[in-house]
């Protein structure tokens, strides 16, 4: 007897991995019935594990098109709208920072896009905020005291791997802001902002 899916809570964060313990078939399971039941957020998570293992390009950009497509009303902000090869390195890199005190402010990454250039297609923008980050995203593209990388190459607000970095301290959103760029830059990706 299979064990039943369990709901997840709107607010698990992705790198919780709640299926890490579980193996492959059992996560391609999962992933049918929430496409069958319109379950974004199991079906997100069901992605984002196979994504964090390494999961071939093709099938995670198949994947996502089908959740997209049957599920979008309910599909966790977290979760990327399109792949990126290394999403598994910048979480692996941004859960390295944390922050103790609390406070107003939230760090946030930005993919943008490097078509044109020899090191493209993708690259990140790294900022700090008091605006949350799809907010922040929005001020970005209407002009209002936007970075130009953002303005002009800004695809869509990577949020998971920084949701523990929201609300935090002004201070240490500063601090942190400007080492995860140079930690990200470290691991071999293109980088804008983090001042």
């Amino acid at each position: 007897m299979r064990p039943a899916a369990r709901a997840f809570p709107g607010a698990l964060s992705p790198a919780a991995r709640p299926l890490a313990g579980l193996l492959k078939p059992d996560i391609e399971r999962r992933f049918a019935a929430a496409l069958q039941q319109g379950d974004g957020t199991a079906g997100a998570h069901c992605i984002h594990e196979l994504w964090m293992r390494g999961e071939f390009a093709v099938n995670i950009e198949a994947a996502l098109a089908a959740l997209w497509s049957r599920a979008a009303a309910s599909i966790p902000d977290w979760l990327p709208m399109r792949y990126i090869e290394w999403l598994p390195s910048v979480y692996e890199v941004a859960l390295a920072f944390s922050s103790a005190r609390t406070g107003r402010s939230n760090v946030y990454l930005v993919l943008l896009e490097y078509h044109d250039r020899s090191r493209g297609p993708h690259g990140l923008y790294v900022g700090m905020s008091h605006y949350t980050p799809a907010q922040r995203f929005d001020q970005h593209k209407a002009g209002i005291r936007a970075a130009s990388s953002v303005l002009r190459r800004g695809l869509e607000v990577v949020s998971g791997p920084t949701l523990h970095l929201q609300r935090i301290a002004r201070a240490e959103a500063l601090r942190i802001e400007a080492q995860l760029a140079e930690a990200l830059r470290d691991a071999g990706l293109l980088v804008e902002g983090g001042h």
